[in-house]
């Protein structure tokens, strides 16, 4: 087995895995982070509907590589400044 496949098993056995979600950039002004806006689909506890849920997380972006309309993919991190605790992965789908 090599060692990539190693760690990724490691990682897989933690105990508690990284969150990680997909999501539209809303904003890209501040200097390495995006603000991004994610879309949940939840059915609705009393009448069963399904309602859709938007939350905007703060992204840590080093390279300053996402631009607004952009969809992205981020995980969980630890606590980078007041705001961010995600940091991004990688860019889906670039915006037109």
């Amino acid at each position: 087995m090599s060692a990539k496949a190693d760690d990724s098993a490691a990682q897989d056995a933690r105990p508690n895995p990284r969150k990680v979600r997909v999501g539209t950039v809303v904003s890209a002004k501040p200097d390495k982070t995006v603000v991004v806006e994610v879309t949940d689909r939840v059915s609705h506890p009393r009448y069963q509907k399904i309602v859709r849920r938007t939350k905007k997380y703060h992204v840590h972006d080093e390279s300053n590589d996402a631009n607004e309309g952009d969809v992205v993919r981020i995980q969980e991190t630890r606590p980078l400044s007041k705001l961010k605790r995600w940091r991004l992965v990688e860019v889906v789908e670039r915006a037109r």
